[in-house]
């Protein structure tokens, strides 16, 4: 299987298929399989985010009614959980840190 060296920012939401496109927080090498996959819990987030902030706009929804944290929360887990399978040992450790992983 051919691995495909690709840029990862979380801050940003972003995959980077060249290390000066932007900056970027990991490097991973991986099938090109999982390039999507990466991109789609990207924009799944992005789409939980916004949803989110319509939520949080309707006075009569209560915070309890509005679970779409807990689903961004989800897909941060598995974004951090695929990076940590890809990536280099220091950002493996890294990630290890994480409250995700505790």
């Amino acid at each position: 299987m051919e691995k495909y060296k690709m840029y990862v920012s979380v801050v940003n939401q972003q995959v980077y298929h060249h290390p000066d496109d932007s900056p970027w927080e990991y490097e991973v090498e991986v099938a090109r399989e999982y390039v999507p996959i990466f991109d789609r819990l990207f924009i799944q987030v992005d789409q939980i985010e916004y949803r989110n902030f319509l939520k949080s706009h309707l006075p009569l929804l209560r915070f309890q009614d509005a679970s779409g944290s807990e689903d961004v929360d989800n897909r941060m887990m598995k974004i951090y959980a695929l990076i940590h399978e890809f990536t280099d040992t220091k950002s493996k450790q890294f990630i290890e840190k994480l409250p995700y992983f505790r």
